[in-house]
């Protein structure tokens, strides 16, 4: 069975989290998919970026929502790496991988629907280079009302069957459990259902075994290459 190596904020343990250039090291490292997350500046952007501040990430302080595209670009990673948008890591990856968007701010769910329809229409995209994740239920049901060809993946740290659940109510197409929620049964229950389960984040030689065995359809993890 073909195991999904899905680069978690990029090839996190080798490049600084949520860059374009930890997405093309994912690339690089011939990652089947990238994951990403995405909030929206003032002005109404999609910005690839974990936590609702840049405090842990850049030299800048506040929150993400708080400043214009420009503002946030003038921001640094690491001293020399920009903020993406989710447009650049579009072009960049360029139906490469698979695209994995977590969706973290509000409002995020219509901005993100919108930029993949308009990179299927005009760009010749299709929607299995795309997944929409969250923990925000809430904007998965608003994504799979604005476009239910879209695939969703639920994503949990609590239960199982709850995400099992809510995932049939909505047709999603997978479902993402911290990787500590699995076990044979599960992940069988689960895949019977028709659903993909990608767990996270699955980082050590140990871990990355041991969730192999459960027989999972992918891994988002921070090292890619060792799946």
């Amino acid at each position: 069975m073909n195991i999904l190596k899905i680069a978690h904020r990029g090839a996190k343990a080798y490049e600084p989290e949520n860059t374009l250039q930890a997405f093309q090291k994912a690339l690089n490292l011939n990652s089947d998919g990238i994951e990403l997350d995405v909030q929206l500046s003032s002005d109404g952007h999609i910005i690839v970026i974990h936590d609702e501040t840049i405090d842990r990430t850049t030299n800048g302080k506040g929150l993400v929502g708080d400043f214009t595209l420009a503002e946030l670009e003038s921001f640094l990673i690491d001293g020399k790496y920009q903020i993406p948008t989710l447009i650049e890591v579009f072009d960049l990856v360029d139906k490469k991988c698979l695209i994995n968007i977590e969706l973290k701010g509000l409002g995020t769910a219509p901005k993100v629907v919108s930029l993949i329809e308009e990179y299927i229409s005009k760009k010749d995209w299709n929607y299995n280079h795309f997944i929409i994740s969250s923990f925000e239920w809430n904007m998965l049901e608003e994504t799979a009302n604005l476009n239910s060809n879209i695939p969703i993946g639920v994503l949990t740290e609590e239960n199982v069957e709850t995400a099992l659940a809510f995932a049939e109510k909505i047709k999603a197409k997978a479902i993402h459990p911290d990787f500590n929620l699995l076990n044979n049964e599960n992940v069988q229950q689960m895949q019977e259902k028709g659903f993909l389960v990608l767990p996270w984040t699955v980082n050590t030689e140990e871990d990355i075994q041991k969730v192999k065995s459960y027989q999972v359809n992918g891994i988002i993890s921070d090292n890619p290459d060792k799946i």
